[in-house]
Parts: C-alpha cells; structure tokens; sequence
C-alpha cells in the first residue's frame, strides 16, 4: 500500500526514505497508527511544577510522567539522542538513549523521524547545561509522519502555502498559534463583557429567505425540498431585532456572516461578527457601552489599554475616544469645502478625476461616502466616533429628531479601518417601509448590494419594537488590532483562497 502511495504522488527521496522506514517498523510489528496511549501531562504543567527545581532535588523526585506531541528536532548521537518534542502547550526536550530503552527499542526508535507524533514516558533531569530534561524509559510512535515538515529555521516562507496548509503553519509557527490562542480569549472577554452587562446570547439563522440587515450581495444556494433560492445571512441584524419585539431586551449573536465580495488585507467573505442590541437605549449609550468592552478586552488579552499596531501606538483607554460628525470629519479630517461635498456635480467630477466610479442617478451621500473613504477613513488611526451619517446611506437607522437628514449612526474606526457600524434603531413600520422601496429602486438600478424588501420584518416592527440601538463589531478585525496582524488572513484559519491549480 505505502509503495503504491510513492508511486501516485512521485514524492521526492525525502518522503520516499521515510515511506521506506515506515515499511521497515511495520516489518518489526510496529504500528505506524496506534490508539490507546494515555497522555496524562503537560509540558507546560512539568515546568510550572518543577522548573524551579536543582539538579539534586530532580534525582530525588520518584515520579513518572507521560507526555505526548510531535517531533520537532533531533540529535543523535549513536547510543543516545536528544530530541525535542512539541505538544499543545509548548515544546521540552527529551532523551533516549540505548542503556535505558534496551538495543531493540533504541534501533526501532532510530527509524523515527522528525513530524512524527510519539509517546513519551520517563524522569525529570538536567543536562549538563542546565537544561530540563524528560529521560525517556520508553516511546511509543503514535503517528507516522511521511511528509517532512519545514526547514527548522526558514520555516514556512511563501504567505499562501502558510494559509492553505494552516496545519503545517501551526506545527512551524510560534506566533501563529499564539495568534489563534489570543483570538480565543478575545472571543471570551467579548462573550463575558456582554453577559455581566445583562446581554442574552442568542442563535439566529445563517440561510436567509431574504437577505437584509447590510449593504452587501449575498450568496445564492437554493433549498431543494422547498425548492426555492435561499440566501446565506450578510447579517443577522433583522432577526435579532425581531427577538426585541418579541420581548428581550438585551440580545448578542456571534456568529459568521457571508458576503459575496472580493479578498483583501481586509475583507474575507465568511467573516465572523457580534452584534448586540439594546431596548431602551441610544447610539450614545452605545458609545460609552463601546470604551468600555474595548478597554475590557484589551486589559484582560494584553494586560494594557495602551497597545501598538504596527509600529502605532494605540490608546484604547475609555473616555479618550474621539466623536466627530461625518460632515464635519471631510472638512477637518478630509480638508475638503462644503462648496465640493455638498455640490453634487462638482463631487461627482471630483471622484471621477481621481478614478472612482459614478452611477447614473447615485445620491449624494454615497458621493460623500466615496469621499470619506478616499481621504478620511485611513486618517482615523486614534478611535474615534463618525457619527450623523446622511439617511440616504443609512437605511436601518433611526432619523435624527434635530436634522431629519442624518441618522443617529455612527462607525467606528481605528487603524484607518472600520471596526463597528451602529446606530439607533428605526422602528417606525412606516419609514422603514418608505427606507425598502428607496432601497429597492436603488436596485432595480443596478445596485446589487441595496436592501430586499422584507414583509415579515415590517409586519414585526408593526407589532411594536422598542426604542433600541445596536452594534456590529467584526471579531476578525478585532483580533487583527490586538494581535498586532496586517492581513484578516493572519487571525483566520483557514482564509478563503484560489483553488490549487
């Protein structure tokens, strides 16, 4: 079976002299899969307990202990070996040698090659350097590597064999794994912050018959008992809304959503997001409500409110925060004049001067948008609030009472990206229902990301749905901010990518 193996995939001498090995243990009735060995310790359980622990005091410890992981450098030296091995925990060294495991488990062990996961059971010593040392009295092979892992100092090199073997990534990559053990965490403290602040986690569906709830174009697939097109969620915000008709008052969902659009250092179509809404309360309350989880989740993950993003120093303290209205952030922020952004045609010859796209009858408040994005959105490194965004790009949200031409919206950014979208919440079925038919004329234009009409979440909001507000938050983003990660590809496992050719 394994040389019919060689032969399919022409694998290099590297793996074919590994194939080799593993026919020569077979030979000797070892089994290159076994199950049944007990892990029952920790690297990082051993130095905790015994680091602190002399060279003396180490020959006098009458314990065994029985570890297990991969093998991840070795050194031999004929009648002895020195390998290190790596579990979930981190990495310890171990050592065989021929007096202790007998000639015939010392040769077998010789076949053993670096990738393969073992069994490890012995003592605690210090070598002659200092170094804390697990005395093998047996190994056990567990799993037979056959593919050679990464050169042990250049490792993985090339960015897209890095995300598309992830499980190479992590064996080879300290920073990668400490990466994905953060993004847990953080996911944690998020979790915990909105729970002791009275918020109900909730599941609300991933297939849509209808999308809503963002500006984006959804995946199709199609249902077919129902036989009918469904959709995969862009967000879940219309039917968390329908739980605050429904009675709860304060609700969090964090989950994936799907948006058909391109791949960047930023955008992935299956991303995951929380959002959370709040009866009773305002965008503003939302604010303050903001500061404090970013500052809670940085204390707890980084031990600070004060981190550094690439080379930046980011001050997340709460009640530093800046609040700036959208108008007013592209004079002072964007250093334009009301006479260019709110001068439709002279806007409009602006963006296509600098090679932005304008659509027939396109509002102007998405010429805003375009730019704000152009010439604000990266200058946002502290931060900071853009709030009162222009009703006709705000179609979820609430009217300003003062200014009926804004929202009470805001989006938060920091890093010269968005982080968070959110906003008082409209609950007039009326308004709401005028809000669908302006979105669904926008589409019949040709905009593929503007809203559905959606019958059944109007009919809720003609039930009664408080006064609320509520918030987007993009997990991956933020575990980007307090990983200190360039690329959304860097804190998720496994990015969308091309086929293999």
């Amino acid at each position: 079976m394994l040389e019919s193996f060689v032969d399919r995939d022409e694998l290099n001498e590297v793996v074919k002299n590994r194939v080799a090995k593993s026919c020569d243990l077979m030979d000797a009735g070892i089994s290159l899969y076994p199950n049944g060995f007990k892990k029952e310790d920790d690297f990082s359980q051993i130095r905790a307990e015994y680091e602190g622990l002399d060279a003396e005091e180490l020959e006098t410890l009458d314990k065994e202990f029985a570890c297990a992981g991969r093998i991840v450098g070795l050194r031999s030296f004929g009648k002895v070996t020195f390998f290190h091995v790596l579990d979930n925990s981190g990495k310890m060294q171990c050592y065989a040698a021929r007096d202790s495991l007998g000639a015939e488990l010392y040769q077998k062990f010789k076949k053993f090659d670096i990738g393969d996961i073992v069994g490890v059971v012995g003592t605690l010593f210090r070598t002659k350097t200092g170094e804390l040392t697990l005395e093998c009295k047996s190994v056990q092979l567990l799993t037979k590597s056959i593919r050679p892992l990464p050169e042990k100092y250049h490792g993985l090199k090339d960015v897209e064999i890095r995300y598309r073997q992830r499980y190479v990534d992590l064996i080879v990559t300290p920073k990668t794994r400490e990466i994905f053990r953060k993004r847990t965490a953080i996911v944690r403290e998020f979790r915990r912050f909105m729970e002791d602040n009275g918020f109900m986690e909730v599941e609300t569906p991933m297939m849509h018959p209808i999308p809503g709830g963002a500006t984006a174009r959804p995946f199709v697939t199609y249902h077919n008992a129902q036989e009918h097109d469904m959709f995969m969620r862009i967000a879940p915000e219309l039917y968390l809304k329908r739980l605050l008709v429904g009675g709860f008052e304060k609700v969090f969902e964090i989950n994936r959503n799907f948006r058909n659009e391109g791949v960047s250092t930023q955008h992935n179509p299956e991303f995951t997001m929380c959002e959370f809404y709040w009866a009773y309360a305002t965008f503003e309350d939302l604010m303050d409500l903001t500061e404090e989880l970013f500052g809670h989740i940085a204390q707890k993950v980084c031990g600070t409110t004060v981190i550094t993003y690439q080379g930046q120093e980011i001050d997340l303290t709460p009640g530093t925060w800046r609040r700036i209205g959208f108008l007013e952030s592209l004079k002072v922020i964007g250093g334009h004049s009301e006479e260019l952004y709110e001068d439709y045609d002279k806007l409009a010859a602006h963006l296509k001067s600098r090679g932005e796209k304008v659509m027939e009858g396109e509002k102007l408040a998405k010429l805003q948008a375009k730019l704000f994005d152009l010439d604000v959105e990266q200058e946002l490194v502290q931060p900071t609030f853009i709030y009162n965004y222009p009703t006709e790009i705000s179609p979820l949200s609430r009217k300003n009472e003062d200014d009926p031409r804004f929202t009470d919206r805001y989006e938060l950014f920091m890093t010269g990206r968005e982080l968070g979208n959110a906003f008082s919440e409209l609950n007039d079925p009326v308004d709401q229902r005028l809000r669908f038919l302006d979105q669904v004329a926008e589409k019949e234009a040709g905009d593929d990301e503007a809203h559905y009409m959606d019958e059944d979440y109007l009919r809720a909001l003609e039930y009664g749905m408080p006064p609320a507000a509520g918030q987007g938050i993009g997990i991956d983003r933020l575990v980007m901010l307090l990983t200190d990660s360039p690329s959304i590809r860097e804190v998720i496992l496994f990015p969308l990518l091309k086929p293999e050719s």
